[in-house]
Parts: C-alpha cells; sequence; structure tokens
C-alpha cells in the first residue's frame, strides 16, 4: 500500500491556490480547505479530485480515500480526527457531490 507522503508527490503543485471552497448543491460554501500547514495536503488531494472529476464526486471521494491511504484507515477508526478524509465518506455513503471553487493567490 502506497502512503499518503508518497502520493503527494505525484498530485499537482497547489502553490498557486489560497485554497478551495467546496460548494453544496445551491451553491453555499460549506466549507474552505486553505492553503496553510496542517491542510496543504488535504488542499493537494481535493484539488486533483476537483482537476480530475470536475467535482467532489462519490467516485472522486473513493479516489480521495486511495490517496489519504493510511489516514483513511485512522479516520474510519477515529471519527471527528481528519475531517476533510470524514467529508468523504459522508460523500460516498449520502451519494452527495459538492462543487468545489478555486480560491487563487493574486
Amino acid at each position: 500500500m502506497t502512503q499518503f507522503a508518497d502520493n503527494l508527490k505525484k498530485l499537482p503543485g497547489i502553490s498557486h491556490l489560497v485554497a478551495i471552497n467546496l460548494l453544496d448543491a445551491e451553491g453555499r460554501v460549506l466549507v474552505s480547505i486553505e492553503n496553510k500547514a496542517g491542510s496543504q495536503g488535504s488542499l493537494a488531494v481535493y484539488n486533483h479530485l476537483a482537476q480530475t472529476f470536475g467535482a467532489i464526486t462519490p467516485e472522486a471521494a473513493r479516489k480521495g480515500l486511495e490517496l489519504f491511504a493510511e489516514h483513511t484507515e485512522d479516520a474510519r477508526a477515529h471519527p471527528g480526527k481528519h475531517p476533510n478524509i470524514d467529508r468523504l465518506l459522508e460523500l460516498i455513503e449520502n451519494n452527495v457531490t459538492l462543487r468545489i471553487k478555486h480560491k487563487f493567490a493574486i
């Protein structure tokens, strides 16, 4: 099984991003994943999923869980510890798609 750190090295860079906003079906911002320490890995994964799938669909969420690698099992064992992984699990469980809006650095 690949490790999260190895997966991150294969993803597109995120230096051009301030954040990614995740939007519900009505266009409301549910959460913002910022480009800051502690969330940059999640930002890279969600950015890759958005570029690949066009939105965070249940299919995209499954791919995201693969990319988070060892952290996915930790999230399943400790709900709430990894909110960005918990969100992917919820999208799959509830068959929900979130739209994304990139916030670019100036």
